[in-house]
Formats: structure tokens, C-alpha cells, sequence
């Protein structure tokens, strides 16, 4: 975790990156077990449950992230794009309404190019660097 603390850009692309990865393989998890099991047709507890650890991890990231930015566009981008992934997550699992998979995608990849942004944008030797106006 202290590696989050020091570059919590870094932790958020890796993870968003990882959310959408996770979100493209799921289909084939399913295609996978439907040749190996004949009884069950779910994904194992532990896959279904992954996008809350990316979700805990990546509000982890957002939150250290726009304490050091100072792009005040920056901030209000990373916590959009976040809030918006979190209530797709929730409407994947509790299932609102129908939404295409590409709008999650989307959201999470805009997630992880704000924080490769933000990378370049304040790159801060000391915590104060960086003033939060």
C-alpha cells in the first residue's frame, strides 16, 4: 500500500487497465467452463466478486490522486469517471437496466487515461509541491 501513497496515478491506470481486462475475459471464463463443467453455468465466487477489490483499489487511487493534483479539471474528471464506474458495477450486479458492456469500458478506460494524465501533469518531488487550489 505504500506504493499507492507515493504514486496513486500509477496504482489507478494499473488497475482500471485491469478492470477492463477482467470485464473482456469474463466471456471467456464462460466459454472455458462450458466445455470443462456440465452442471454449473457461473463464474467461480471469487471472479464475480473481483470488480469490488478494483473498485476499493481504484477509489484508493482517485482519492490520493486528486489530493496531489492541481488540475482542478483533472479532479473533477477522476471522481466522475470513478462514480460513474462504481454505479455501472452496481447496475451490472443488480441489474437496473440494460447497458452495453463498451459504456464500462469506456468509463474505465477514461478512468486510467485521466490518471496517466495527471502522471505527466504534476510530477512532485515532496508532498508540497503541488499546491491544491
Amino acid at each position: 500500500m505504500n506504493i499507492s501513497l507515493r504514486k496513486p496515478d500509477t496504482i489507478g491506470a494499473i488497475v482500471s487497465t485491469l478492470c477492463v481486462v477482467h470485464c473482456l475475459l469474463t466471456p471467456l471464463l464462460f466459454v472455458a467452463q462450458s466445455y470443462t463443467a456440465t452442471h454449473s453455468h457461473e463464474a467461480p465466487f471469487w471472479w464475480k466478486n473481483l470488480d469490488y477489490l478494483f473498485i476499493l483499489i481504484s477509489i484508493i487511487a482517485v482519492y490520493e490522486s486528486t489530493k496531489k493534483s492541481t488540475n482542478k479539471l483533472i479532479k473533477a474528471g477522476l471522481w466522475m469517471s470513478w462514480i460513474m464506474l462504481f454505479l455501472l458495477i452496481l447496475n451490472e450486479k443488480l441489474v437496473w437496466i440494460e447497458l452495453d458492456e463498451i459504456i464500462t469500458y469506456s468509463v474505465a478506460l477514461t478512468l486510467s487515461m485521466l490518471h496517466i494524465y495527471n502522471l505527466n501533469y504534476c510530477q512532485c518531488e515532496t508532498e508540497n509541491c503541488c499546491n491544491n487550489k
